[in-house]
């Protein structure tokens, strides 16, 4: 078969491989959050294990799990108290906005500017979180269902190994195969991994400086913070944008802080932003390239566009999982000597292969074996 042949082939099986993703979303995007919970649970574990020699693997793995329930359950509390906070203060945001949406009326030349109320119970406002209630419905069902399938994948964990046996009774074939799935593993692992300490270090950073700042539900803004920041780049973006937007809603500006002048919202708001900005930008370009080192391995482009594709065939779980996805795509196509030329496009350096260390000769008998 000729060049042009397999690449018509490898064209229409992407193809396909797009359009299942896409209609089976609903199951796939769940189970790939389940398995990457999975290898978080598996890092901190690791971590744990190594860290000491009191506690073997599988005490450490239940540790890992409970902090990460614990995780789960402060975060789902710390979430609702937030809202319940926003709520309390409900009558003082919607006059401070109705203020806000009548000064930039006024900016623009026009008159009778309308209210929140207004706004909201429109019937795009109405459909528009209609969307936003059923995404939070199927998301707290979502939850349970990923918890499920992590239970089974610990419980599976122990035949895998026989079962790779039982596929690859070449030992050379098999050691290779091995080889491909423990750079996927450690890589995504790692990834995750810094990804997680770098949000939390933003986060911390974050909630003092907006707590000195005297930004109310401070706490509920920098949780949001640490989970946007999983989103590579446009995740980054909307971390620092958030705080200054509630900080402009804010019924009343601390009159003690530094050089603000307590009416004046706006200026208030854009030292929120900078404050918030500041650590995102020095962190994520001098901390995170350090920590991330080549797990990665992504050029920029590659990663808004991965962003953006994988958006669109699973929405949210999509975009949060996008640069671990598209790191194993490209691992996936470096073994692949008809491939190999797209996992070099996909890789930042030109050098799909990561840190594992394959021969150059393993892509090609993976691919001929």
């Amino acid at each position: 078969m000729d060049r042009s042949a397999r690449v018509g082939i490898w064209i229409i099986a992407t193809g396909v491989i797009f359009a299942l993703l896409y209609a089976g979303r609903d199951i796939l995007s769940t189970f790939a959050l389940a398995v990457f919970l999975f290898l978080i649970i598996e890092g901190f574990a690791t971590a744990i294990d190594n860290a000491t020699r009191y506690v073997n693997l599988h005490q450490a793995r239940l540790i890992a799990v409970l902090m990460v329930m614990g995780g789960f359950v402060a975060f789902i509390a710390l979430m609702a108290n937030g809202v319940a906070e926003f709520g309390r203060d409900a009558g003082d945001y919607e006059t401070k906005i109705n203020a806000l949406i009548a000064d930039a009326y006024r900016v623009v030349g026009m008159h009778e500017a309308p209210t929140l109320t207004q706004l909201i119970f429109n019937a795009r406002g109405q459909e528009f979180f209609a969307t936003i209630a059923n995404s939070v419905s199927g998301l707290s069902g979502d939850l349970m269902l990923i918890l499920i399938y992590v239970a089974f994948l610990f419980s599976a964990q122990s035949g895998w190994s026989l079962k790779l046996d039982n596929i690859f009774p070449g030992a050379e074939r098999r050691d290779q195969v091995r080889a491909i799935g423990n750079e996927a593993r450690i890589g995504i692992e790692r990834y995750l991994w810094v990804q997680t300490l770098i949000s939390a270090l933003i986060t911390i950073l974050s909630y003092i400086s907006l707590l000195a700042l005297g930004v109310q539900n401070a706490l509920f803004l920098s949780a949001l913070i640490f989970v946007l920041n999983y989103i590579p780049t446009v995740g980054s973006i909307a971390a620092a944008l958030v705080p200054p937007l509630f900080a402009l809603v804010q019924p009343a500006v601390p009159g003690w802080v530094p050089g603000i002048v307590p009416e004046n919202s706006y200026v208030y708001a854009a030292i929120v932003f900078g404050t918030v900005s500041f650590w995102q930008f020095s962190i994520g370009n001098f901390i995170q390239p350090r920590m991330m080192g080549e797990s990665l391995n992504l050029s920029a482009l590659v990663v808004l566009l991965a962003l953006a594709i994988w958006g669109v065939l699973w929405g949210i779980p999509g975009m949060f999982l996008s640069a671990p996805l598209t790191v194993l795509m490209m691992i996936l196509l470096a073994q692949s000597k008809d491939m190999r030329w797209m996992a070099i496009l996909l890789s930042s350096d030109g050098n799909p292969r990561g840190s594992a260390g394959l021969p150059d000769g393993g892509a090609a008998a993976v691919n001929n074996g």
